[in-house]
């Protein structure tokens, strides 16, 4: 008889490992344990070599379906341990490399059981097992076990105590388990004494009567409505103060994705799976979601139910019909972070909502929705958050030590690197906003403790006054600065484990440059021992200080003030197409003559805004890129209805002269829609050209695109296809957004190579 010793590295805690390691031990007959050691699971196999092999490469080749296996050991033993049987030990702390599993959408076995009668957790709002329920947002500390999360307060019943047991069950060893008898319960919010079916049942009533819901969730509080009352979701609108910004939707099954939207290959695989984001999808022309969802947009954010409790919300034995289609936006003021618990969503949603259903189940990290679009037939993510963090992403570097990348000021994310891993956090939100800035040092403190990962570094943004630099600093770690730009490029090159130099192509709307100016149209020569700046879009000035990001007309009267260098030629033009008010134009010159809040700036994201407010899509900005993304709608429409037509351009085209242009051609009564089509077309130009210089002087072939900008499927289509026409190998995102919400992973990478270096 022999004996090995397996170590098994990746996601095999919270999703049934042990258990399966045990069933196919039994099945091989093999004698010995298995344990989870936090970072790893180990196992020890006793039995012939031939079935020791075979049992081995049946993990590998057969593990549960929401573990990942990253690497797996095997070492022939030279004692004679005697084992007479094969148990499953209790867990074992260990330091070493954690893999923390993210939260896991309801399984069909469970939802299966949710609706049936004769099931012992018929319509328990909290149902999981080994293959499914909440991971990350209730855990404590690690290994993962019952004691060490939020489920802990509520003691098995025997029953839920004898499938844990067994490891004939679905549950065996499942942390979460729990029954009507045993677990949590729902309840209405100042209405204590309405809790279960009541609560649940008067839940539906306010939504099927045109009310607004707060719902507690997996990682926090949605607000919740009828899709298809116009009424409705207009009042959330004024609630929020939310005028256009589109809301997201739960549907009830995918007949009902597919009757409001057009679903491509490998779409429905994403919206059923075991991650379940929202995924933005083409709305359809017929469908009964109410305009005012998406007010202009041609694409709706749609999700399937991934908790019980919203499968029991579209579907209850009470009598009443529900819409099948919801409102499901998170729960939280603007730039606020997601409400968790009872006393915030008082404090923080009682304004925005009817009514306000919970549940005792403590929700330890918060975890937004994932946000997620599609191009090329491949994922391509806007928020990286439930479903998908902490999930980590390992380089091939050999490297060794802990670092902290503690993000971006918007769409913050952090990353804890440990050796060559690296985890990115669950979506933070906007440092604006004190409430957000300590969600970030509260999710940093949990989220290293339970990697049990203690930083020797944290890398942060150059500019000196965001508020992520005071967090970095009052860790009291070494703070290592990175350029916002530079981070960007790292991150994408991060993703696709690549640590050549690149040709960097950093497009987005604001980033602190090293020569203290506003970056945001970059072209670097970059790697992981530092960057270069090769080019950028033209400079120009950019007045009104913060005003300016937010009303691009503003970007556009700077813009035509450099271009004419005459006042009065300026107001013609921004009266002929009603740019703005003459007091606004007037107070925009004092600005620009005296130099009084006025930045030189190259930033792209701003440069979109200017030609928007240019050809009359959108004068200013309710919500960051709004004035950006409908010049993309109008682009993309035009594109769609004149495939056969591409309009030439001339070469040597910088971002100024194509300003000017576009302005000529819009004094002559061009289409708006053709216009930003050809601006689209102009910067992919100037992109391809910039790094077609590049490539000369520096011999470099690969590209890297990356910021917030490339969240336009246009521009990085165009670009995309140029570059390759030209034999460019292009680096692209996917599973890290491009805006600032992935800054993160290139500040830990840069910091992790400093480290070593």
């Amino acid at each position: 008889m022999a004996l090995y010793q397996s170590k098994i590295f990746g996601i095999v805690q919270g999703v049934g490992f042990r258990p399966f390691v045990a069933r196919l031990a039994a099945r091989f007959h093999i004698l010995g344990s298995v344990c989870n050691k936090g970072p790893y699971v180990e196992v020890f196999a006793q039995g012939s070599d031939e079935a020791v092999r075979d049992f081995l490469t049946a993990i590998q080749a057969e593990p549960p379906e929401r573990a990942s296996i990253l690497k797996l050991t095997r070492e022939r033993l030279q004692q004679e341990e005697n084992y007479q049987d094969f148990q499953i030990i209790e867990s074992a702390k260990e330091r070493g490399s954690i893999f923390v599993s993210p939260d896991i959408a309801t399984c069909d076995k469970c939802r299966a059981e949710l609706f049936d009668p004769q099931d012992k957790r018929y319509l328990h709002p909290f149902i999981n097992c080994t293959a499914c329920g909440p991971r990350l947002t209730i855990l404590d500390s690690m290994p993962y076990d019952r004691e060490r999360t939020s489920m802990g307060e509520f003691p098995m019943c025997p029953s839920c105590q004898a499938e844990y047991d067994s490891p004939a069950t679905r549950r065996y060893d499942a942390q979460p388990v729990c029954c009507n008898e045993c677990g949590p319960e729902v309840y209405l919010i100042g209405q204590e004494d309405v809790r279960g079916a009541a609560a649940i049942t008067r839940t539906r009533q306010v939504i099927i009567g045109g009310g607004i819901v707060a719902i507690k969730g997996i990682g926090g509080f949605h607000l919740c409505c009828d899709a298809t009352n116009d009424q409705a979701v207009n009042r959330l609108r004024q609630l929020k103060h939310r005028p256009v910004k589109p809301f997201a939707i739960m549907a009830r099954d995918m007949d009902t994705v597919r009757r409001e939207c057009c679903v491509e290959d490998g779409q429905e695989e994403i919206l059923t799976g075991h991650q379940k984001p929202i995924l933005l999808l083409k709305r359809k022309a017929t469908g009964q979601i109410v305009d005012s969802t998406a007010p202009g947009n041609p694409k709706i954010g749609i999700m399937l139910p991934y908790a019980p409790l919203h499968m029991l919300l579209f579907a209850y034995p009470d009598g009443l019909t529900m819409p099948d289609t919801l409102i499901m936006t998170s729960g939280n003021p603007a730039g606020a972070p997601i409400c968790r618990d009872d006393e915030g969503a008082l404090a923080a949603l009682k304004g925005f909502c009817d009514l306000m259903l919970s549940h005792n189940r403590k929700i330890r990290i918060r975890a937004d929705d994932t946000v997620m679009d599609w191009l090329e037939g491949k994922p391509y993510m806007i928020r990286r958050s439930r479903g998908y963090a902490p999930l980590p992403f390992m380089l091939h570097n050999d490297w060794q030590g802990a670092v902290l990348g503690i993000g971006g000021e918007l769409k913050n994310t952090f990353c804890v690197g440990r050796d060559n891993i690296f985890y990115p956090s669950p979506y933070v939100g906007d440092m604006s906003d004190l409430r957000t800035m300590q969600a970030l040092r509260e999710t940093v403190k949990r989220l290293t403790e339970l990697l049990e990962c203690q930083p020797q570094i944290v890398a942060c943004d150059l500019h000196p006054r965001y508020n992520t630099v005071t967090i970095a600093k009052e860790l009291k770690l070494p703070v290592f600065p990175v350029q916002h730009h530079y981070a960007h490029i790292l991150s994408c090159m991060a993703e696709n484990d690549y640590d050549q130099p690149v040709i960097g192509v950093a497009f987005d709307g604001t980033g602190y440059g090293t020569d203290g100016t506003i970056w945001g149209g970059e072209i670097l020569q970059a790697d992981f021992t530092g960057f270069q700046r090769l080019n950028s879009i033209t400079p120009f000035r950019q007045a009104g200080g913060d005003k300016a990001s937010r009303e691009g007309w503003r970007i556009a009267v700077s813009l035509l003030y450099d271009l004419t260098g005459s006042p009065e030629k300026t107001q013609e033009i921004a009266q002929q197409l009603d740019l703005c008010r003459e007091q606004d134009l007037t107070a925009m010159f004092f600005m620009l003559d005296n130099q009084v809040n006025v930045i030189k700036s190259t930033s792209a994201g701003r440069l979109f805004d200017g030609v928007s407010a240019l050809l009359g899509i959108r004068q200013s900005s309710t919500f960051e890129g709004e004035a950006s993304m409908y010049l993309e709608f109008a682009a993309q429409k035009w594109q769609d209805d004149h495939k056969e037509y591409l309009p030439l351009l001339p070469t040597g085209l910088t971002t100024d002269k194509l300003f000017a242009l576009l302005l000529e051609k819009r004094l002559t009564g061009e289409t708006p829609a053709r216009l930003a089509f050809l601006f689209h077309e102009g910067l992919a130009q100037f992109i391809l050209e910039a790094c077609l210089a590049a490539r000369q002087t520096t011999g470099l072939q690969t590209v890297s695109l990356s910021g917030g900008v490339f969240q336009n499927h246009l521009l990085t289509e165009l670009v995309t296809t140029k570059l390759r026409q030209h034999s460019f190998t292009v680096l692209r995102h996917s599973l890290i957004p491009p805006n600032d919400g992935g800054i993160c992973l290139g500040q830990a990478v840069a910091a992790m190579h400093r480290l070593n270096a």
